[in-house]
C-alpha cells in the first residue's frame, strides 16, 4: 500500500473558533476567535525574518519574543489583525502590534497556544520557548 494517493490528497487542517478572552464581549457573550494553522513555509519565512546575525562573530540568534507574537499574528483569521480602523483603535501599526496592545499576557499565551497545537507544535516546547525569551 505504497499509494502517493494519500500524499496527493492529505486531509485539510480545518480552521477553529476559540474564546480567546472574556473580555471581547458581544450582545453578552465572548466573541469566537477565528484561528488557522500556520504553514512550515510561513514559519521559515517567520524564522528568517527574526533572524539576525551578529557582524562581528557571524553568530544567528533568532529573537524569540517577536517571532513568538509574528507567529501568533499569523494564525488569526478574525478579528482581522490588519484591518487598519482597529489599528487606529488601539494606537498601533501592525498586527503584532494590535495583538500586544489588544492582549493581557494570559490571553496571548492561550493564543499562542491554540495556534500551536492547531499547526501541530508541541505547546510545550513553544511556552518553555516564549518563558526563556521573557526571561532572557
Amino acid at each position: 500500500m505504497n499509494s502517493l494517493a494519500a500524499f496527493l490528497h492529505p486531509v485539510k487542517v480545518e480552521n477553529k473558533k476559540v474564546v480567546i478572552s472574556d473580555r471581547f464581549q458581544e450582545n453578552g457573550k465572548p466573541v469566537e476567535w477565528e484561528i488557522r494553522a500556520v504553514s512550515e513555509k510561513e514559519n521559515s519565512a517567520l524564522e528568517r525574518k527574526y533572524t539576525k546575525t551578529d557582524r562581528k562573530t557571524g553568530v544567528q540568534q533568532l529573537d524569540r519574543v517577536t517571532y513568538a507574537h509574528a507567529l501568533a499574528a499569523a494564525g488569526v483569521v478574525f478579528p482581522d489583525l490588519s484591518n487598519a480602523e482597529l489599528q487606529k483603535a488601539y494606537g498601533v501599526l501592525g498586527e503584532t502590534e494590535l495583538l500586544s496592545k489588544m492582549l493581557t499576557v494570559g490571553e496571548f499565551a492561550k493564543l499562542s497556544e491554540e495556534v500551536s497545537k492547531l499547526s501541530g507544535l508541541d505547546t510545550n516546547d513553544i511556552n518553555e520557548q516564549i518563558e526563556e525569551a521573557k526571561n532572557a
